[in-house]
């Protein structure tokens, strides 16, 4: 397999496939609006969404940094289904039958994505094969029947356990020995989906400027190198970037994640792999891979590289490091040896953000109508609607249009963590936790016991994960 001609980073392959799009004009100056929105990516794009079909009359700004959909709504893995980061630290601060609405709101999202991509015209590649999560070792195999066991608790009747053979039937993993399928779940390409939703809210009215970095929020007050939006509301959507924000260092961290993906395969490799139900595809390792087969019959696989980068930074127009390509390459290859002399034709990076307890939320100060949502840790591309839709219910309540909803009653609205511990001691943490999940990986691969590892139980308990 060759990594020679590989392009490295360009923001995303998706992008590459599309082209970069030319921004939209900037903020010409100070401004004021009915509503603010920072971030042109997934969530901010859906809260306009979802703001304006409530509200025609609403007048709404969106701020973007760089372009819509720069960060991870334009370099994810592609998989729309309906995982949500938090829902057993919900279940017990709340409750298990809280946690199983919440569950329900995300099952019934995925198909909430997929019907307004058909509504307004958006054609994102979308194939609804559900979701396929593999184990490859005794301990991933235990670790995938208690999974299962705890998603059919929380509501998903339809998911499915399936042994190595019929496992094999749908996707042919090497070494898999078992898998759970459900149907919430989704392949689509996410720079197609970003692009049109941002179309149809600019044709709803939506005013969109780009090129326009936020430095500050303040009550009512969005700043810029430009301007100030004033607005009785403020929505902060900036996921990974939070970071960037006066006063936001610690409030959540940039995960890094990078992904590969390969020329198209010919038919005689699908021929050995399947994979005819183009499924999206997941493991149960520690340090997981993602997955999925694209439009055009590639592969496109992502993963954890360089896990964090130190002081929250974030990566440089989605380059990612050499070693990582190597290391999602030889994933690939041993998952599905028949693609070993496959040129890796783009490997990217991007960042996710991931709140100190590892729980997604949506919350609405009604005092100071600031607002905001994500912390999604890698589940956002579904997850984002759910929390526009719970974004324009708050607002509508505050402002006297409505009153409380089954999405405002949700157990994840109003959620508080505590900050990032500073540095060097989030460096260290999160440097140390995922190099111990790769040991403990390799354990597992050679291990005949079904116990998960105990440096992963380790880090699981100091990371707060668990």
């Amino acid at each position: 397999m060759s990594t020679v001609s590989t392009v490295n980073g360009g923001i995303s392959f998706w992008y590459a496939d599309q082209g970069t799009p030319t921004p939209r004009e900037p903020l010409p100056g100070d401004a004021t609006a009915d509503i603010c929105i920072v971030g042109g990516g997934y969530t901010g794009l859906w809260t306009a969404y979802y703001l304006k079909k409530a509200v025609p009359f609403l007048n709404i700004t969106v701020l973007e940094a760089k372009f819509c959909g720069y960060g991870a709504s334009g370099r994810n893995g592609g998989w729309l289904y309906n995982g949500i980061a938090g829902r057993d630290r919900y279940a017990k601060l709340h409750g298990h039958e809280a946690a199983v609405r919440l569950q329900q709101a995300m099952n019934d999202t995925v198909d909430e994505v997929v019907r307004v991509a058909a509504e307004e015209n958006i054609d994102a590649d979308i194939h609804q094969g559900g979701v396929l999560e593999v184990a490859y070792t005794p301990a991933q195999l235990a670790r995938l029947k208690d999974f299962h066991s705890v998603e059919i608790a929380f509501g998903e009747k339809d998911r499915v356990l399936r042994g190595a053979r019929e496992t094999g039937e749908r996707i042919n993993v090497t070494g898999a020995v078992g898998s759970t399928w459900t149907p919430h779940g989704a392949r689509l390409h996410p720079v197609k989906l970003v692009k049109g939703l941002a179309a149809t809210v600019e044709a709803l009215g939506v005013t969109i400027h780009e090129s326009t970095p936020v430095t500050e929020i303040k009550p009512k007050h969005a700043h810029t190198p430009y301007g100030t939006v004033r607005a009785p509301y403020i929505l902060r959507c900036t996921e990974g970037f939070t970071a960037n924000l006066k006063g936001q260092r610690r409030t959540w961290l940039p995960m890094n994640s990078s992904m590969i993906a390969t020329e198209p395969l010919p038919r005689s490799v699908w021929d050995t792999i399947g994979w005819d139900g183009r499924e999206t595809l997941g493991d149960m390792a520690h340090a997981y891979i993602y997955a999925q087969r694209t439009a055009d019959d590639r592969i496109a696989l992502g993963g954890r590289g360089v896990p964090y980068r130190y002081g929250s930074g974030t990566d440089n127009d989605g380059r990612t490091q050499p070693a990582t390509i190597e290391t999602l390459r030889d994933i690939l290859v041993r998952l599905f040896p028949t693609t070993g002399a496959a040129r890796i034709d783009h490997a990217w990076s991007g960042v996710l953000g991931v709140p100190r307890d590892w729980c997604a939320t949506v919350t609405l100060d009604r005092s100071t109508g600031l607002g905001w949502a994500g912390g999604y840790v890698g589940s956002g591309v579904a997850t984002t609607n759910l929390a526009a839709r719970t974004l324009r219910d708050l607002i509508q309540q505050d402002s006297g249009q409505s009153g409380p909803t089954e999405l405002t009653a949700l157990p994840w609205v109003n959620h508080r963590v505590r900050r990032w511990e500073p540095e060097p001691f989030r460096w260290l943490g999160v440097h140390g936790m995922y190099a111990a999940y790769r040991t403990a990986d390799r354990r597992e691969l050679t291990s005949p016991r079904p116990g998960t590892d105990p440096i992963a139980r380790a880090a699981d308990r100091l990371s707060g994960r668990h």
